[in-house]
């Protein structure tokens, strides 16, 4: 039986998700993290420190040593340099630990894209919060490490940029991170992500998603998610470009991608970012493919095991919701779900967070309050259906004195 470990940081959304999928394919699955799940694993967990790649896959391959392992897969961006430099000792397939790295600091990608005129935002390395950048009103201040859209912050002119320098810097600070931070030109427009698994650097394209509500500040959550894309084709045939042209710039070899792009009013695609993983949180849950409706992760799985992955995604269309935390607190509890179910189709809603958690908007918090699930007869009515059930929806926060 093949044996795959798949790398889930204790904050993962996905650890079932890859779990069924292993079930599914009939691999021996392994489990690296900080903190041993809620499963029964058994001896096929290993405890890691996702903070220190290099000594957690070192571990890996003191792993295998002992214990045959056929390919390693990060499930988030806190695992893919590990995942990457396991994968290069052992001789498995994979993204390169260049690729992966480059695609963990943001000014660091920048550089590589805009060395080979990758289209992208203006961008500029911000040292403190007296330097005004060269590029014009608005942009985007982030850390250069983060994720989930935490510490992303839009400003106007330059009489905000102190405050939000001093936030940001917070934040990146807590992240670990040291050196400047990332000012990026806001792209007004249309945005859409991309799924897509590379196979000796060329991309296949698994789904296009729209993001109908795409925020525009000051704040950026993820939200609304709807596919097929309603692009024109030759809209979405230079979504593909430029997302190839990326992936050659940065390195990536072998695995999933995830990318984001922002389309202007003259139909041009700005490459926002793109992640050597696949889509975060439970959104992959949204997608299905050939005719047994394989999950994403059974993709990404067999991808890397050198199996031919079901083929096609599901023509029907689809769409997740992200529930963004709106108010600091103690969640209580999330009132409304069965009536939010009820709603013609609905197909799941899953609320991430117990109550108790305390939570925190962004863009100091970094999770979402859960995930809803629909289908329909095209991306509208699923977006209409994903909205009137996100409006039943009531959490219940308890001020923190």
């Amino acid at each position: 039986m093949s044996r795959v470990l798949v790398l889930l940081p204790t904050s993962s959304y996905r650890t079932a998700d890859f779990v069924a999928a292993a079930s599914a394919l009939g691999v021996d699955l392994v489990v690296a993290s900080e903190e041993e799940p809620p499963l029964d694993l058994g001896d096929r967990f290993l405890r890691i420190d996702c903070g220190d790649p290099a000594t957690a896959a070192a571990a890996i391959v003191d792993l295998a040593d002992r214990t045959p392992i056929d390919a390693v897969v990060a499930a988030d961006d806190a695992g893919v340099v590990t995942a990457a430099m396991a994968s290069a000792e052992l001789g498995l397939s994979g993204h390169t630990p260049q690729a992966a790295a480059a695609t963990r600091d943001k000014l660091v990608m920048r550089e590589l894209l805009g060395a080979r005129e990758v289209p992208q935002p203006d961008f500029e390395p911000i040292h403190d919060p007296q330097q005004v950048p060269a590029m014009s009103f608005p942009l985007v201040l982030k850390p250069r490490t983060g994720a989930a859209s935490r510490g992303v912050l839009r400003v106007d002119d330059a009489s905000e940029l102190d405050g939000a320098y001093s936030r940001v810097r917070r934040i990146a600070d807590d992240l670990g991170e040291s050196g400047p931070l990332l000012a990026e030109s806001f792209v007004a427009g249309n945005e859409v992500a991309l799924e897509g698994l590379v196979t000796v650097g060329r991309l296949t394209v698994l789904a296009v998603f729209d993001k109908p509500a795409a925020p525009q500040g000051p704040t950026f959550p993820e939200t609304l998610l709807v596919t097929p894309s309603s692009h024109p084709p030759h809209v979405l045939a230079e979504l593909e470009r430029v997302t190839s042209e990326a992936i050659a710039a940065l390195g990536l070899s072998e695995g999933p991608i995830h990318s984001e792009a922002r389309i202007d009013g003259e139909g041009r695609v700005h490459l926002l970012e793109i992640a050597a993983r696949s889509i975060g949180g439970l959104c992959g849950r949204s997608l299905r493919f050939g005719l047994m409706g394989s999950s994403l992760e059974e993709l990404i799985l067999a991808a890397a095991l050198g199996r031919k992955p079901a083929s096609g995604r599901q023509p029907r269309a689809s769409g997740v919701l992200m529930l963004p935390v709106e108010e600091e607190g103690v969640l209580v509890e999330v009132r409304g779900v069965e009536a939010a179910r009820a709603i013609e189709g609905i197909t799941e809603i899953d609320i991430a967070i117990p109550g108790g958690t305390r939570i925190e908007p962004l863009p100091e918090g970094d999770r979402y309050l859960g995930f809803i699930f629909a289908v329909g007869p095209d991306p509208d009515e699923v977006g209409r259906r994903l909205r009137k059930a996100a409006d039943l929806l009531a959490p219940v926060v308890q001020p923190v004195e």
